[in-house]
């Protein structure tokens, strides 16, 4: 007779991630470890680490790193969650900045400014959360068979290996 036991992996995790580019990463492979090996479908874990990479890039370029004590001087934090419907909720909570978090309308020669449009055409839902003491959380919802299927398609550059230039970034 074989004894079975199963290993419970977190459907939820939380973590400081510093203020900057030498921690994303880390929390990539963090969260597509986590939620690969909580059975979480590979094409709802793509678009969640692609996600959680613009939040992580925005927060970084644009908010200001937490200040508590409990977050680390420096840091950012970034979490995730799997409620009982299956959905999973990403979220980046930065000490806030001068502007709001909004999407751009970038020219097509523009550097950037289409993060927000990548994580709008992803996520079934997505937001901004301030609190008083003047963090801001920007959260996304991402459910399988949501994403915009010509997403890709309208991303789509000839002889350019998204794939290739995202692994570049680790």
């Amino acid at each position: 007779m074989a004894l079975v036991v199963a290993q419970e992996v977190p459907t939820s995790s939380s973590m400081a991630v510093p203020h900057g580019p030498a921690g994303v990463g880390q929390a990539r492979h963090r969260m597509q470890e986590q939620l690969l090996g909580s059975g979480v479908p590979e094409s709802v874990v793509d678009d969640a680490v692609l996600i959680l990479s613009e939040l992580l890039s925005n927060s970084c370029r644009h908010g200001r790193p937490l200040g508590h004590a409990d977050s680390g001087d420096g840091d950012v934090r970034a979490a995730w969650r799997v409620d009982g419907a299956g959905r999973l909720t990403v979220e980046v909570t930065d000490g806030g900045g001068p502007t709001r978090p909004i999407p751009a309308k970038p020219s097509v020669t523009a550097r950037g400014g289409r993060g927000l449009n990548i994580i709008k055409a992803l996520a079934q839902d997505w937001g901004v959360r301030d609190s008083a003491s003047g963090e801001v959380t920007v959260w996304a919802v991402v459910t399988q068979g949501h994403r915009r299927e010509d997403f890709a398609t309208r991303l789509a550059v000839p002889g350019f290996d998204f794939a290739d230039a995202y692994d570049d970034l680790d």
